[in-house]
């Protein structure tokens, strides 16, 4: 990985990622559909977007649909239609009462899509696993044509990145990384209007409202970080990170010296990048993840086993290194139904 800052437009990418050696099909496990936390996140975001474009009865396209739990959730809400894209989807895998209104093509979105038209598109978690996004968005642009079909778009937020020092947060997958001014640019660069940037999800998440107009340039926002400062970020980030792992690495050797059981809450890619770049394996036996799907697999690379949060029980833990801090409250909660005392440390 080789991370390049564009000092004209903000844009950081890694520079050494290689398309063909990304494997991403029904194999690939990204839902976070089992979190409590996330599925009222998730329900507050179809919500806005049902209101705020008056979707009931019309028709919904998501790239990237994932496992498809958002779109079935935007058709048990009132959407009339939905139609995914992703190579990840796996049709017995989802259950709901609108599956009739539900059409899913397994398999990448691309410009052969472009005659499958809708009243709203939607992708979300789906921007930064891609190398040209100017592309991506062209091609989103091309299939709308001379309609007015809004578009919504959800990612990582990079600022939240860097200015936490988060290098569990930058891996392989995520080939693109964008701030609310990038992001921005971006968008009006390929013949759309924006509408609106925020930032979610205690703000590691960047989300973006938009419209096409190709003769719109909108002044910046508010939100939108001044490049200069942004450029400071980054070089702050590739000088103070090196010590941050070193820090991560001497506190788990101290818990394993102490003969101290440690685990991981989060057993996906966060656990993987933060247990890679600290190149640690006996320090850390196990990963907890709510997700089924993922018990009894093992984290790429450092190779702790996945395991449920009931195995807590029985594996009674001294630490556990929760992989995001916006679940502690979850998984306090699960902790103390499970009656598993242990000191929770979050990256």
């Amino acid at each position: 990985m080789r991370l390049g800052f564009c000092e004209g437009c903000g844009f950081i990418s890694n520079t050494a990622f290689d398309v063909q050696l990304n494997e991403y099909d029904s194999r690939y496990e990204e839902t976070q559909g089992f979190s409590p936390t996330f599925k009222r996140f998730n329900q507050g975001v179809a919500e806005a977007l049902i209101s705020r474009y008056e979707l009931q009865g019309k028709t919904v396209l998501e790239i990237g649909c994932g496992k498809g739990e958002f779109l079935a959730l935007l058709c048990e809400m009132g959407v009339g239609r939905g139609i995914g894209f992703d190579p990840a989807f796996i049709p017995d895998r989802l259950h709901s009462d609108a599956s009739d209104r539900l059409t899913f093509f397994k398999e990448l979105y691309s410009e052969k899509h472009s005659h499958v038209a809708a009243d709203f598109i939607c992708c979300k978690m789906t921007l930064e696993h891609i190398s040209d996004t100017a592309a991506m968005i062209q091609t989103v642009r091309r299939s709308i044509g001379d309609r007015r079909t809004p578009v919504f778009f959800q990612i990582p937020n990079a600022e939240y990145v860097l200015d936490d020092l988060a290098f569990w947060d930058v891996y392989y997958e995520h080939c693109s990384y964008f701030t609310a001014g990038s992001l921005r640019r971006l968008f009006q660069s390929c013949g759309f209007r924006v509408l609106d940037v925020r930032v979610e999800y205690g703000s590691q998440y960047l989300t973006i409202d938009a419209v096409p107009d190709d003769a719109a340039v909108a002044p910046p926002a508010q939100a939108e970080e001044d490049l200069a400062d942004l450029q400071s970020a980054v070089q702050r980030f590739a000088k103070q990170v090196p010590a941050r792992i070193a820090d991560w690495q001497s506190k788990l050797r101290q818990f394993h010296s102490a003969n101290s059981r440690v685990v991981l809450w989060g057993g996906g890619s966060k656990a993987v990048a933060f247990l890679n770049a600290l190149d640690i394996q006996d320090e850390v036996k196990y990963a907890v993840d709510v997700n089924p799907f993922k018990t009894g697999t093992f984290l790429a690379g450092t190779g702790q086993e996945v395991v449920a949060p009931e195995f807590l029980n029985e594996y009674r833990p001294d630490v556990i290194v929760l992989m995001n801090p916006i679940y502690k409250s979850e998984v306090e909660t699960s902790l103390k139904a499970m009656g598993v005392q242990a000191e929770l440390l979050t990256v």
